[in-house]
């Protein structure tokens, strides 16, 4: 990813250290079986196909990388950026376990992509859009790189009430006095449509896709939490008694969720396209 906002920096997450990419690896799993559905979607609105060439900003350890490149097959590509170096040799590892050799990897500011124009039959970026502190910056440079007549295509998430996981530990964080990260900031009415509009794409649709995240149990679930490397970072740095009663308020926030099944959490994206 490019320079993230304020918010993000504020955090002392960072997001291009090798820590997180290996924690990103090692959950790729977890995220397909959730974000599946979701990324398959948008790679349809997207309209990426055999032979088609496809520019993944933002693309992290590869997720959404490895779902472009089995679409667009051997006479496709795919480009791989990212302003982490680790993650993307993560996803270029990814992406050759896979077996996948339509795969490359660029590190790359999403600001200014350095690419030639009007050279990709479709752009997308997977949950990243949202982080940038100028997303409409962004939108253009994808704008700029995407053949006439071609897609850009992103999936954020919604709101911070549609999205508890997030959203809980995220408000508990904020009422504590920690910066909260900007993982909502399109999630409002009409600011992603308004972004996708604004950056000159034509056509511009935005769709709600729900999704629903199971754990056995609310101690599973507050592991897990700890364990993110973006979540738990506004908590973290908290003082000692602080950071304490935080976990204790977000655990009792998400104890709503417990069933007789263990814990249903749902979730929301938004999906927007818009045409060049």
């Amino acid at each position: 990813m490019t320079s993230k906002s304020a918010d993000l920096n504020e955090t002392g997450m960072n997001w291009a250290s090798r820590e997180v990419a290996e924690r990103r690896s090692r959950g790729q799993a977890g995220r397909d079986e959730i974000y599946g559905p979701a990324t398959e979607l948008m790679l349809d609105l997207a309209d990426v196909g055999t032979g088609s060439r496809v520019l993944d900003v933002a693309a992290g350890t590869g997720d959404q990388t490895l779902f472009a490149a089995r679409r667009v097959g051997a006479n496709g590509c795919v480009l791989a950026t990212d302003i982490s170096a680790d993650m993307l040799t993560a996803a270029a590892e990814a992406a050759r376990k896979a077996g996948l050799t339509n795969v490359e990897t660029h590190v790359m500011d999403a600001e200014s992509l350095d690419l030639d124009a009007d050279s990709f039959d479709a752009v997308i970026c997977r949950l990243g859009l949202m982080l940038f502190s100028n997303p409409e910056k962004v939108l253009r440079a994808m704008r700029r790189v995407v053949r006439p007549g071609g897609k850009v295509a992103a999936l954020v998430f919604s709101t911070a009430e549609k999205n508890p996981r997030q959203g809980i530990i995220l408000g508990v964080a904020r009422r504590f006095g920690s910066a909260p990260l900007p993982l909502f900031s399109l999630g409002a009415s009409n600011v992603l449509e308004n972004s996708f509009k604004d950056s000159g794409l034509l056509n511009v649709t935005v769709l709600e896709v729900t999704f629903r995240r199971h754990f056995s149990s609310i101690p599973e679930l507050i592991r897990r939490l700890k364990e993110s490397v973006f979540l738990r970072q506004p908590i973290e740095k908290l003082g000692e008694a602080e950071r304490e009663q935080a976990w204790v308020e977000v655990e009792h926030e998400l104890s709503q969720f417990q069933g007789l099944n263990g814990v249903e959490i749902p979730g929301e994206f938004l999906l927007a396209v818009g045409t060049k």
